[in-house]
């Protein structure tokens, strides 16, 4: 059987100030993916590191009185040791400050030099040192940058450059990308950079000289070459490609997967392989461009003072409790949304109430019915089957979600069977059995079945939270190594009959955490559900008032609007995934619903009109541009559109059958 490799990276980060917690987030997604390739048996190399040239950096450190050096050392100790409190598992911390970057870099830049694809000139145009972007006259007519996370004023630089032939390898470009459809994704990503390219590619420069914090060009010293150019080449310079034993850059680049935010895409799929085309190697095999992770009043962004510091975080909660909240929280391709509520309502009800009740109550029935020893399982009902069925198919399910960089999907599918399980508690009524002698094999089998789910469902969650399978393992007694395997995990009825369980503390205590602004918004929501909408309502609950206008007389008087102010409507077909009442909230559903390539979470106030089960496979209208609004600690990114009369109530939908996230016109 041929080796399998798996090479992964992360953006390598600017070491201008500490990391917070948006950058935590691609990060923990590369270690995900590097500890699921290890226990899949992959050969894995994991790279991350610091981009610590430019500009912005040379006069940030003439600022705070030390050298550039000196001023990233300090930066780039925090990403270390930031990395170490989240566990990151990387095999490589590349630096580009290091001899052996430098080596790459300067080979790469004279190799294209050498087949003709840079050349020297003069350049004059616009520059944003804090993004170390150029911008063309047309992109910058009010003269500050165009990143929306950016908008600070542009310079005009006027010096002698060189330039990359981009153009040149634009048609090669789209080739590669149609005869390989899995390169860029999301398709949305994509079709972007597609558009992007057909648009025309100008030549870049790829060097400056009114400053010296880089790596020189290797032809002529007064310049130095192109932050973003240098950047790129970590993901080779880490793998030595040119040295007499090029064998790690030949076992891992062509497995290569670059995982990037989407405001950089455009650098790793464009730039970054024509760079490589023009050097006579490969591009990478897929990048895949996450969305971000969104504060309530935006993009996380230091310049905004928004930022979350995830050290604080880990203090607070745990790396665990952080890096599932990142994972399940970010919907594929999409923008996710923090809020430290939403962290605490994820971790109380998937953690807590969901995966460490299933783990309490399973060893305490087996410590009280069975004296501490898991039973051998007896003959099988419906009801066993039917959990063995998921179980068993489970790891297969994760393994296509993780393929797909669909974490939030693989993270949801190992939750159905946490939650089959316990549902399987309440339906076996164990308690019940153990006081019938007659009863005792069907109460061994009830009690495997739960110790062998919490089994699989540990060895899965492994690769996202890497310390809570060991602390189960303990409670379980679980020692047989090939028990722990991910092979192991599509094999029901591997757990060890015969074990003895060594119960202990909750691994997930429940956090208790209610901030003065919850309970206002709790308020607010519940007199939006219990009278019907309100100028100010937060516009995520649909209106259900007790009292309706008599026929063809209008509840209010309808302001006359533009089409131009309802086409800032954006509404679209969304599926129902799942659906759940919340707690303490007898108006309330919280849905899980997926708009194509991406899916949120809203809360409606219909849960008197719909049971929760009713709604799975539904679909229906929702506001998809709405506000995001935290509603009993859960934030609800939408509106589910609704018409009501004589107190009845029902959800909005269409009569042909039209894939989730069509836009409504």
């Amino acid at each position: 059987m041929a080796e399998k490799n798996f090479y992964v990276t992360t953006p390598i980060y600017y070491p201008s100030d500490r990391l917070h917690i948006g950058h935590a987030l691609t990060t923990t997604m590369a270690d995900a993916l590097a500890r699921y390739h290890r226990m899949r048996g992959y050969n894995v190399w994991f790279l991350t590191g610091s981009d610590e040239h430019g500009q912005k950096i040379q006069r940030k450190a003439k600022e705070a009185g030390v050298t550039p050096k000196e001023y990233v050392d300090r930066i780039v100790a925090t990403f270390q040791h930031l990395w170490q409190r989240l566990d990151i598992s990387y095999d490589d911390f590349i630096r580009t400050t290091e001899p052996r970057h430098r080596h790459v870099v300067q080979t790469l830049f004279r190799k294209i030099y050498d087949n003709g694809d840079i050349y020297k000139s003069t350049y004059e145009g616009w520059y944003c040192t804090p993004c170390e972007t150029f911008w063309t006259e047309r992109q910058v007519p009010e003269r500050v940058c165009p990143n929306p996370d950016c908008g600070r004023p542009v310079e005009l630089v006027q010096e002698e450059s060189y330039f990359f032939r981009m153009g040149k390898y634009a048609d090669r470009l789209l080739k590669h990308i149609e005869e390989n459809p899995d390169f860029i994704q999301p398709v949305s990503r994509r079709n972007e950079m597609i558009s992007f390219i057909k648009g025309g590619l100008e030549d870049l420069c790829v060097s400056r000289t009114t400053f010296d914090w880089g790596i020189p060009v290797p032809l002529n010293e007064k310049h130095v070459i192109y932050v973003w150019f240098d950047a790129l080449t970590n993901y080779i310079s880490a793998l030595d490609p040119w040295s007499e034993d090029d064998t790690k850059f030949r076992q891992f680049w062509p497995e290569a997967v670059h995982l990037v935010g989407k405001d950089i895409v455009r650098f790793h799929t464009v730039i970054w392989p024509i760079m490589l085309m023009a050097a006579g190697l490969t591009p990478p095999k897929k990048v895949f461009g996450h969305g971000w992770l969104l504060l309530e009043g935006g993009k996380m962004s230091k310049s905004k003072g928004n930022v979350v510091d995830p050290n604080i975080l880990i203090d607070r909660y745990g790396a665990d409790a952080i890096r599932y909240f990142l994972l399940r929280e970010m919907p594929y391709g999409a923008d996710g949304y923090y809020s430290e509520e939403a962290l605490v309502n994820r971790t109380n009800t998937d953690l807590a109430n969901d995966f460490g009740n299933l783990l309490s109550r399973t060893t305490a029935m087996i410590e009280k019915f069975c004296a501490g020893v898991v039973p051998a399982p007896g003959a099988e009902e419906d009801i066993d089957r039917e959990l063995a069925t998921l179980g068993g198919q489970l790891a297969g399910e994760v393994e296509r979600a993780m393929d797909e960089f669909q974490f939030n999907q693989a993270l949801a599918a190992i939750w159905r069977l946490v939650n089959k399980a316990n549902k399987y508690i309440e339906e076996t009524a164990p308690w019940s059995l153990a006081k019938d002698p007659a009863k005792v094999s069907r109460l061994g089998t009830v009690l495997y079945n739960l110790a062998e789910s919490l089994r699989i469902a540990t060895v899965l969650v492994g690769p996202f939270m890497p310390n809570t399978p060991g602390r189960v393992w303990e409670q379980l007694g679980l020692q047989e190594v090939k028990a722990q395997t991910w092979a192991s995990a599509h094999l029901w009825g591997s757990f060890p009959a015969g074990t003895r369980i060594n119960r202990g503390q909750p691994i997930f205590p429940r956090i208790e955490f209610n901030t003065q602004e919850e309970t206002q918004q709790a308020q607010r929501v519940a007199a939006v559900v219990e009278n019907g909408p309100k100028a100010t309502a937060s516009g995520s609950v649909p209106p259900a008032p007790d009292t309706q206008p008599t026929a063809g007389q209008p509840e209010v008087e309808a302001e006359l609007i533009e089409i131009a102010d309802f086409a800032r409507v954006d509404l679209r077909l969304a599926e129902v995934l799942s659906a759940k009442r919340v707690e303490k909230a007898d108006k309330l559903l919280e849905l899980r619903l997926s708009l194509g390539d991406a899916e949120r979470t809203v809360v409606a106030g219909i849960a008197q009109h719909y049971q929760p089960e009713a709604l799975v496979g539904k679909k229906l209208v929702v506001v998809a541009n709405l506000k995001p609004a935290k509603l009993r600690g859960i934030t609800s990114q939408g509106m589910i559109l609704a018409a009501s009369a004589d107190g009845k109530l029902a959800v909005l939908t269409v009569e042909q059958d039209l894939p989730a996230g069509a836009k409504v016109k």
